[in-house]
């Protein structure tokens, strides 16, 4: 995975620099738009990071581009900047996901904590969709049978109980579900049984065919 960058989204020339000039000097890369359109239209859709924004911007409020984030499926989280005492908006900015607010004129580390934290944010959420991802492509990997012994086995059904309704012999049952542990990469019954509800399988699914 690329290393995250800082987004800065500014139309004050001198804040956007000295932005960029303080994530430089802890390491961050730093990218700097003068306006929304600029942002949105040079960003690629899946680069990790954060976003720090002035929710106030021509053309398109910081609002206007949280949103257009929201319909483009980018996730990045969201460090709003104002020189306006405007609680409204900053409510509607925390409710539209920014994870933080910050009122200008602002301590740099102050900044610099509303980053570190977007950031930590954005790579557990990367972290669980990859998580996601593995899990789902190892169910795939699953044979029909596999599936529906799984379902059945997590739901709490003994080897025997699973062999009657899928009529199937209770050693063919064994080694469908060790295939299952395995393919799954299971280490215990526990695990197989999280793994299931965090795909959402039931024993419903699990219908002989």
């Amino acid at each position: 995975m690329s290393q995250p960058t800082v987004f800065v989204v500014e139309d004050d020339a001198a804040l956007r620099a000295g932005l960029s000039g303080l994530f430089r000097s802890v390491d961050l890369p730093c990218e700097t738009y003068p306006t929304a359109t600029d942002f949105l239209n040079g960003l690629p859709l899946d680069r990790p990071g954060c976003v720090v924004m002035d929710i106030r911007l021509p053309g398109m409020s910081g609002l206007d581009v949280q949103a257009r984030l929201a319909e483009l499926g980018v996730r990045l989280p969201v460090v709003m900047m104002t020189g306006y005492a405007d609680v409204p908006m900053t409510v509607r900015a925390m409710k539209a996901g920014a994870v933080d607010f910050l009122p200008k004129p602002f301590r740099d580390q102050d900044m610099l904590d509303a980053v570190a934290n977007a950031l930590a944010r954005d790579a557990s959420a990367r972290e669980a969709d990859a998580a996601a991802s593995s899990l789902r492509n190892a169910y795939e990997s699953l044979t029909t049978r596999e599936r529906e012994v799984m379902a059945h086995v997590t739901a709490g059904l003994l080897n025997k109980q699973v062999a009657g309704l899928l009529k199937l012999s209770e050693i063919t049952v064994k080694v469908h579900r060790g295939n299952v542990m395995r393919k799954m990469q299971a280490r215990s019954l526990a695990d197989l049984v999280l793994m299931a509800r965090a795909l959402s399988i039931t024993s419903a699914i699990g219908k002989h065919g």
